[in-house]
């Protein structure tokens, strides 16, 4: 007999006849179901603290882009997988969502029992267990990063940049997962245009005084690190 998982899931969907139709149908599952609107409820409700199983993520938010909520959600520590549930269906437009943390997409409208049957196969998936970096904390809706000593903004690319590198604590995040996550699919993005992009996220960090800064792997790509003073660093790893 196939084993039934009693879910958490986190829905976050801007049309209320949407919202209602997932979740009666992952309670009629026997799932529990929390709700949110928009991307700031999103960011209050599905944070790391939060007991989420799975999350079902809306692209298109009144108030953000659901990519940037989702990026944002796994720089503060939410691991849990992502579905994204969006009417957006051009190839450009997937490969953004999965370059910014997806797990699955599911494209409206949609039929129920297969969007249960994903969220049933992502339950099953067991996040890596992340390092954790205090801190830092980004917010998708202002695109702005905060921390104790103040707030700083950024734009839409410099923030998506950041969230790809934040979202991998412990890891080097190459350079190619970075454009992937910052510039449309297929753009041509040059070293010296990544370069002066991470420059000028250090200086943000450095302005609201961040307790970790990035730097740099030379040949790889960028990592976080902590009580780094947010100045420019230079690994000897080689591609």
């Amino acid at each position: 007999m196939k084993e039934v998982l009693m879910l958490t899931v986190g829905v976050c969907e801007d049309q209320a006849p949407i919202r209602k139709v997932l979740a009666r149908g992952l309670k009629e599952a026997g799932h529990q179901v929390i709700s949110a609107h928009d991307g700031r409820e999103a960011l209050t409700l599905f944070g790391a603290d939060a007991p989420i199983d799975v999350i079902v993520m809306d692209i298109g938010l009144p108030d953000a882009d659901g990519r940037d909520v989702v990026a944002a959600l796994k720089s503060a520590g939410q691991h849990a997988p992502v579905l994204f549930l969006t009417a957006l269906d051009a190839t450009h437009e997937r490969l953004s969502g999965f370059a910014s943390g997806a797990d699955d997409y599911v494209v409206k409208p949609f039929e129920i029992r297969e969007l249960l049957a994903r969220i049933d196969v992502l339950s099953r998936r067991s996040p890596a267990k992340p390092l954790t970096i205090g801190g830092v904390t980004l917010d998708a809706v202002s695109h702005s990063v905060h921390t104790d000593h103040g707030k700083v903004l950024l734009t839409p690319t410099e923030f998506r940049m950041l969230a790809a590198i934040t979202s991998r604590p412990g890891e080097v995040v190459r350079r190619r997962t970075v454009v992937a996550a910052a510039w449309p699919d297929g753009a041509m993005v040059s070293e010296n245009t990544i370069d002066s992009f991470i420059r000028k996220i250090r200086g943000k960090l450095q302005a609201v005084q961040a307790p970790v800064g990035i730097e740099t792997v030379r040949g790889v790509g960028f990592t976080m690190v902590e009580n780094d003073a947010n100045s420019p660093r230079e690994g000897k790893m080689d591609e």
